[in-house]
């Protein structure tokens, strides 16, 4: 028996991730593997820098004009960081957080929702705990071989490279929100 299907614009999702997108009123993400390739550069002087892909922040954007909660729970510390999520209208940002269960069962206490109302995006093992804990637990294609396979779904696309807008696009158009919640490129 073959498992039913829906088509997103990325590619074919099963129906059962279809209807997991569809329950997503908080969505919690990794940074550096997801919002960015995982690369940190440092010049001379010691100063980091990360590339984002404007696609990432549309669909950021996208989410948040349609209402939903967005958060960030990071092992690192960065001003960038910081500077990045606030030009994207991201209030809730955890960073150097060594245990990302206790910022995700805050979330939760503090937005009164169920683990079936999250989704989260990481890359690595260090995610593994709070994707075990969510209703939608979704992994960069360029994820960690061992995540990727213990995860509701993969995404089509590369951390970095616009994941972020392929987890929101989807989960938009599971909701019959997407033509209507439009972001903007920031």
């Amino acid at each position: 028996m073959t498992e039913a299907v829906k088509q997103s614009l990325y590619g074919p999702v099963s129906q059962q991730n279809w209807d997991k997108a569809s329950q997503i009123k908080l969505v919690i993400f990794d940074v550096d593997g997801v919002f960015s390739d995982g690369r940190i550069y440092l010049s001379n002087s010691g100063e980091e820098l990360k590339a984002f892909h404007t696609r990432d922040g549309f669909g950021v954007k996208s989410l948040l004009n349609a209402g939903f909660e967005l958060a960030v729970i990071t092992g690192r510390k960065s001003q960038l960081l910081e500077n990045r999520m606030t030009a994207l209208g991201v209030t809730k940002v955890y960073q150097g957080v060594d245990d990302k269960v206790i910022a995700y069962q805050e979330l939760l206490e503090q937005l009164n929702l169920k683990p079936q109302q999250v989704a989260y995006i990481g890359d690595d093992m260090v995610d593994l705990p709070v994707m075990k804990q969510v209703g939608f637990s979704v992994c960069v294609a360029d994820g960690h071989p061992y995540v990727r396979q213990h995860v509701d779904m993969v995404t089509y696309t590369q951390g970095g490279y616009g994941a972020v807008r392929e987890l929101s696009d989807l989960i938009l158009q599971s909701q019959g929100l997407f033509e209507s919640a439009q972001g903007m490129s920031v």
